[in-house]
């Protein structure tokens, strides 16, 4: 006999997939928003600094985009508590990780758009009598801002779907909810061509509302 389809089962856990869902949003807001932190701070620091300091944040910038992020994933939930006397949950462990892993993304990101913020601007700042600080808080992030934010969203979309790893330390994440009705309902075709089509309709209404965001700003030049 052939496999029949039957959903009954899945809308019967539902719960465990949309709670997931839920949670997947969060890890990847929290993770974006402390990543731009480090990002942010990084960048500015990249091209306000010295040869060490730079060849320092380059460092870390190649190792976490050359090392695969479910690697990350292990070293921080299993092998930092081992070397240091630390305690904490898989949630909170995916969460720095995935933060350390977008900030050196974000890194390059925000570098590129504060060295493309036109040098027109910063002398136009310097002839009113801005101070440095003054020309980085208002020139420079503004308009830093406008030419990343098409790189930032699809930073965060690319986060969101990045917490599917999270499944392999058992934060219940979507795709977390997804195997444990598998393993408890062994539908395999159906939760996962559910669990697949909230992954997408999630991405593609966060792409949208993050377009009209970019669209916002550009008419707001």
């Amino acid at each position: 006999m052939g496999y029949t389809l039957n959903f009954n089962l899945i809308w019967r856990h539902f719960d465990k997939l949309w709670g997931g869902l839920l949670l997947s949003l969060e890890l990847a807001v929290i993770s974006i928003a402390i990543g731009i932190v480090i990002g942010l701070v990084l960048a500015v620091w990249y091209v306000s600094a010295g040869r060490v300091v730079r060849a320092f944040i380059a460092a870390y910038v190649e190792f976490i985009r050359n090392v695969p992020l479910i690697l990350l994933v292990y070293l921080v939930f299993y092998g930092l508590p081992t070397v240091v006397d630390l305690a904490y949950s898989a949630q909170t462990s995916f969460v720095v990780t995935l933060s350390v892993y977008s900030g050196a993304y974000l890194v390059e990101v925000f570098r590129s758009g504060l060295e493309a913020v036109p040098r027109g601007q910063l002398d136009a700042g310097k002839a009113i009598g801005l101070t440095p600080w003054q020309r980085l808080i208002h020139v420079r992030l503004p308009t830093m801002l406008r030419i990343t934010l098409p790189a930032l969203s699809n930073t965060f979309i690319s986060l969101f779907k990045d917490t599917s790893i999270a499944s392999v330390i058992s934060v219940p994440e979507l795709t977390y909810g997804a195997q444990w009705i598998n393993f408890n309902t062994f539908r395999i075709v159906e939760v996962y061509l559910v669990t697949t089509a909230m992954y997408l309709v999630t991405g593609y209404a966060l792409l949208f509302a993050l377009r009209l965001v970019e669209r916002r700003f550009r008419t707001a030049r």
